[in-house]
């Protein structure tokens, strides 16, 4: 499927604009093409575009000749799930689905209900089973279907649609810890007679295969809640003193095959938390609940949400996928990543390198962006692991997604006079030691200026011709205005958590 003809179909036949046409586009090929060295060439051939018609000309080529056919059903499959959030008004009108008391916010222990469906195991099980006789149908030749565009007792499910619906299933044998995807299960001697596959049609019974799966379905076994109920607990933070409240972080690294491990971290309160680690390599992060903390998670990381998190700083190392910031208030994320989304934050500061424009979705206030402004020794490895360059850089063209987002004023680009440098306080090895990409000239110009202040006040003191005990009166001074600023400003409490814990406590290893 190539850019031109969906554009064509987006455009023309949806009426979608360009902007949000490619999105859908770019979002369904990065999930194709997650290797680095293809990411870092996609990025260098974009970046070298003078204009928009060579950006359009290079897209153009985007797309996949081999295996053409799979990747245009995994494309429909992908556009079918993007439902997976919709709110159904009519379940809503009797009070099953619609946000009320009894829909209580999002937990952990996965007892209550979650108004983000995203990391519910149980909602894409049951939105699996309830569309899946719609999605086969998807999948089907023109010919197996009727006059109305549906399959009949007859119809038969190509193995190439198999291999696309691959893309949403996968299973194991016998509860056995490999995992394969769904066509190659499909084609298992003993689950012919099941699923109705036939030698020389090299295809299934339309009854026979919905049948099957829908006898096979479970919850993803390595999700989520499996991580919360038999991952491994890791005691990254600190027991806070003064409160029973303790922080839970889990790892499903124990249970989970070869894929990407799932890290959750919740209620970490008023604590410096920071991790290098090879738990965290490649991990899908959750942030959830923390409040008055600064995170700190300097490895390269496969995607990363934080919801309902409060007044808190999170500096994480280069995400491949998305980082998804959901129902926050007064959080600041530094952060190079293939892509930002946000829902529902008020007063947050994204601090980014990003090669895709951030995307505004419903139920945000005052959200400010600003260039990526710090770095740590092994950035521009983690970076390269990843397949993330310096260009290009969107990080000051955000997109307003949902139309009844569509007033600009949600957002602004943080003011140079505002801009600080931020310094990772840690010591690490490696041969970073600048800012990827450097600054935007009206920031570095900023900085400039502020440093040449400082320069001018240096001078100034040296120049006056102070005493001995003048000198140590003015010190002492200038040292309890910064206490008075440190005390005010908060920073006084991210200074005291860098403090080292007591040899005596503990932290589990990873």
């Amino acid at each position: 499927l190539s850019w031109p003809r969906w554009r064509h179909i987006a455009c023309g036949k949806l009426q979608l604009g360009r902007g949000l046409a490619w999105l859908y586009f770019e979002l369904f090929h990065s999930l194709l093409r997650p290797d680095p060295p293809g990411r870092l060439e996609w990025a260098e051939a974009e970046a070298a575009c003078a204009n928009a018609d060579e950006l359009e000309l290079e897209r153009s080529k985007a797309g996949a000749p081999s295996r053409a056919g799979r990747h245009t059903l995994q494309f429909l499959l992908f556009l079918y799930v993007q439902q997976v959030n919709k709110v159904s008004l009519r379940r809503s009108l009797i009070g099953e689905e619609w946000p009320s008391p009894r829909t209580k916010s999002p937990s952990l222990t996965g007892k209550s209900a979650s108004e983000n469906k995203n990391w519910n195991d149980q909602d894409h099980r049951a939105f699996m089973q309830s569309h899946l006789s719609d999605m086969l149908e998807l999948l089907l030749e023109p010919e197996q279907l009727t006059a109305s565009s549906h399959s009949t007792h007859s119809s038969l499910v190509s193995y190439e649609a198999i291999c696309a619906l691959s893309f949403l299933i996968e299973g194991t044998v016998n509860k056995s810890r490999t995992v394969h995807p769904l066509h190659e299960l499909a084609l298992w001697q003993p689950c012919h007679g099941q699923n109705g596959y036939s030698k020389v049609s090299r295809a299934f019974s339309f009854p026979k295969l919905e049948s099957w799966l829908r006898s096979c379905l479970t919850t993803n076994p390595f999700g989520m809640t499996a991580c919360l109920k038999s991952g491994k607990k890791l005691a990254w933070a600190q027991q806070v003193e003064g409160t029973t409240r303790r922080a839970k972080i889990a790892c499903n690294t124990r249970v989970v095959p070869e894929v990407f491990p799932v890290v959750i971290m919740s209620q970490v309160y008023k604590q410096t938390l920071a991790k290098s680690s090879d738990t965290l390599v490649g991990a899908h992060v959750r942030i959830h609940r923390c409040n008055e903390s600064f995170i700190y998670l300097l490895s390269p990381l496969r995607s990363v949400t934080i919801e309902k998190c409060r007044n808190s700083t999170f500096v994480l190392g280069p995400v491949q996928a998305s980082v998804h910031v959901h129902s926050c208030d007064n959080v600041k994320v530094i952060v190079v990543c293939h892509r930002l989304c946000l829902s529902s934050t008020a007063g947050c500061t994204f601090y980014i390198l990003t090669p895709t424009q951030p995307l505004i979705l419903l139920g945000n206030q005052a959200v400010s962006f600003a260039p990526f402004h710090t770095h740590y020794p092994m950035l521009e490895d983690h970076m390269a692991q990843v397949g993330l360059a310096t260009l290009p850089n969107y990080w000051d063209s955000p997109m307003l997604v949902c139309k009844e987002s569509g007033d600009t004023s949600v957002f602004r680009l943080l003011p140079p006079s505002d801009f600080y440098t931020f310094v990772i306080p840690f010591e690490m090895e490696g041969d970073t030691t600048e800012t990827p990409g450097g600054l935007p000239h009206a920031y570095q110009k900023a900085l400039s200026q502020r440093e040449q202040k400082v320069q001018i006040w240096q001078k100034t003191v040296k120049e006056a011709g102070l005493t001995k005990d003048q000198r140590k009166k003015f010190q002492m001074l200038v040292e309890n205005k910064f206490y008075e600023w440190l005390v005010q400003t908060g920073n006084r409490q991210q200074l005291d958590s860098l403090v080292p814990p007591a040899v005596g406590s503990k932290q589990a290893a990873g």
